[in-house]
């Protein structure tokens, strides 16, 4: 018998042997894949070209003025379903409100919220407001201002400056993207204000590379290219005031209009900048290291500044993902390559959160909602005869704030 046993003993070493060798080649195949793949993505260009930065410290504590409140939760959502990212707003001597949409649309809202498309920014397209692949032909409206000749002034993110008729709706270009200032054409512009006293048009280029559809990149990138420019209805000359901002966003003239407050979204910061008196022309940091990621500045209907804040920043177990990659550019160039634009949606807490500055620029407290019941992601807080409306660049509703809620 031991003949046999010895052979199908031997057959059982060849199988063995056999299979062992099989599990090595696919082990050796799978980690060449695994290989070739890394090779092949370490080799793609990445998107962007980021410069290493370290904020100024970890968030500051949800205390004091930032103590966690409700106020936000007070209000009610209008429009669900017909306005999708009213951005900005502005309002008429008759009580009319005005904002823009993601699909390049501007309307206005009356006195008995009854809601009328004004006009199409760009052209007017069934797949407007779709993807934003299509919002450099649909146009996307951001910020909005009322002149003192009762035009509505609107900056469309990619096709210009606009005056718009708020009865009839006749656009007219006032400023294209492409002419741009000092040889740079624009590629996102952003936020938008008017000085009552002179009608000279400041505005925000959020960057030259970057257009608003690839807003995460910008965000992720860190890049000093954006720029702070006025525009004279008059003489149609455009000037750059400042220059090297990281993703200059919002803007509010003070009262006496000696100077605005900028919102640097990209790196949570507030400047100052002067136009009049003896630091006229130049900048100062008045908030930084923010609880949050600023967007646009409008003042109260009492005299101090509101700030929406587009994404908070908290304190948790591990610090922000934003400011973990922040002093990486390694790290974020791979990011880019492998990371879909709307999957960073995921690492995006909801929660509403507004910000309240005095006339010097310094906090004094904050409204916030912070199981996001009513919003998130607010955009813009403008008051107007005793309602608060609340901005989003996404959401498909318009939240409000009636009377004494805000």
């Amino acid at each position: 018998m031991s003949g046999p046993l010895s052979k199908i003993s031997l057959i059982q070493q060849r199988e063995d042997t056999l299979t062992q060798n099989s599990t090595m080649l696919s082990k050796r195949s799978l980690l060449a894949a695994l290989l070739s793949v890394a090779v092949g993505v370490y080799l793609l260009p990445s998107p962007i070209d980021p410069k290493p930065h370290v904020l100024k410290g970890p968030p500051p504590a949800l205390e004091g003025p930032l103590a966690v409140n409700t106020l936000l939760q007070k209000g009610r959502r209008l429009f669900a379903g017909k306005l999708h990212g009213p951005e900005s707003f502005t309002a008429d001597e008759e009580g009319n409100v005005f904002t823009g949409t993601v699909d390049g649309k501007l309307w206005r809202i009356a006195p008995d919220d009854s809601l009328t498309l004004l006009t199409h920014m760009g052209q007017d397209l069934p797949e407007c407001g779709s993807s934003t692949d299509y919002e450099p032909v649909c146009g996307r409206p951001h910020g909005v201002r009322m002149d003192r000749h009762g035009q509505l002034i609107v900056a469309d993110s990619y096709l210009g400056l606009y005056s718009v008729d708020p009865k009839t709706g006749e656009k007219t270009l006032l400023l294209a993207n492409s002419q741009g200032a000092a040889g740079v054409p624009f590629a996102f512009l952003n936020g938008l204000e008017i000085s009552s006293q002179t009608g000279i048009i400041y505005f925000t280029d959020s960057s030259s590379r970057w257009g608003r559809r690839h807003v995460t990149l910008e965000v992720i990138e860190l890049n000093s290219l954006g720029r702070l420019l006025s525009f004279d209805p008059q003489t149609g000359s455009v000037t750059v005031l400042l220059g090297d901002l990281y993703m200059p966003n919002g803007i509010a003239l003070s009262p006496d209009e000696h100077f605005l407050l900028l919102a640097e979204t990209s790196i949570g910061r507030i400047l100052r900048f002067w136009l009049k008196g003896p630091k006229a022309g130049t900048k100062e940091v008045v908030m930084d290291n923010m609880i949050g990621y600023p967007d646009n500045i409008r003042r109260s209907d009492h005299g101090t500044f509101l700030v929406g804040i587009t994404t908070p920043r908290f304190r948790k177990i591990t610090p922000p993902f934003l400011d973990m990659i922040a002093p990486y550019p390694a790290v974020k160039r791979f990011l880019a390559k492998v990371i879909p634009l709307s999957w960073y949606r995921v690492l995006l807490p909801r929660y509403a959160l507004v910000l309240e500055l005095g006339s010097d620029g310094g906090l004094v407290g904050s409204l916030q909602d912070p199981e996001a019941r009513l919003t998130w992601a607010i955009s813009d807080v403008f008051q107007h005869r005793g309602r608060t409306y609340l901005g989003s660049t996404d959401l498909p509703f318009l939240p409000v704030l009636e009377g004494g809620d805000s």
